[in-house]
């Protein structure tokens, strides 16, 4: 079974989409220590005035952040920022193609209130999941996952074992400290991504490949899953 192990993200890239479509099981891995400039609770949309940053606040008590698993990381409601978030996507996509047939999507997810970032994030992604349909993969939670020890790639290792999981997919990044001995003392072979997708028409150039999965589904719609997967069978071992 295939498996991939990724952080909870906010309205990921390309990328982490291709990652899903690829794989049997993804398992959102939530119990691990927040990164505070990472991708958990902000990413990036195209404007006429360039990329532009969407930051989820996030309540923060100086250093103890660093030390909170995601799943603890508590969302800052001091202002209205998923009203001004979805204003800034209006605004940069309302003469996008299909802006229109997505928008109700987005509108219901902007108008929430909760309390986690997670139940924020993940929900959303799997609303974008749906979206792209990609319909065969199965979800999980790290945190949800019985009997998981250890740290690292052992860690990793034991929620592999745990699922079933024989084949474990990675982005290209993780070559550089996954211990791919121990995989394969586990039996479980390994699989590096590779990110080479077709470029496709944006609003506003030089055309930018980094911003997330919001500009690709409102410029190609039902089309936007075909610029994912195109290199589907590409990867390094």
């Amino acid at each position: 079974m295939k498996v991939v192990v990724l952080q909870p993200s906010y309205i990921p890239w390309r990328g982490y989409f291709h990652q899903i479509a690829k794989t049997d099981l993804f398992i959102f891995c939530d119990d691990v220590q927040y990164d505070k400039r990472g991708w958990r609770n902000r990413n990036r949309i195209k404007t006429h005035q360039g990329s532009m940053w969407l930051s989820i606040p996030v309540l923060s008590k100086g250093a103890q952040l660093q030390h909170l698993p995601i799943n603890q990381i508590r969302i800052c409601w001091d202002k209205d920022w998923n009203h001004d978030h979805w204003c800034s996507i209006q605004h940069a996509y309302r003469k996008a193609p299909y802006f229109e047939a997505y928008a109700p999507l987005f509108e219901r997810f902007f108008s929430t209130r909760v309390e986690l970032l997670v139940d924020f994030t993940i929900p959303l992604t799997l609303a974008l999941a749906e979206a792209l349909q990609i319909n065969s993969t199965q979800f999980l939670v790290s945190s949800q996952i019985p009997g998981v020890q250890g740290t690292k790639d052992d860690r990793l290792l034991s929620i592999l074992k745990v699922v079933g999981g024989t084949h474990y997919i990675t982005g290209p990044s993780a070559k550089d400290y996954i211990r791919e001995e121990k995989f394969q003392e586990a039996g479980i072979s390994l699989e590096y991504m590779v990110y080479d997708y077709p470029e496709y028409n944006q609003l506003y150039p030089p055309y930018d490949p980094f911003v997330s999965i919001l500009d690709l589904l409102f410029m190609t719609g039902p089309e936007a899953l075909s610029y994912i997967t195109s290199n589907q069978d590409r990867f390094d071992e």
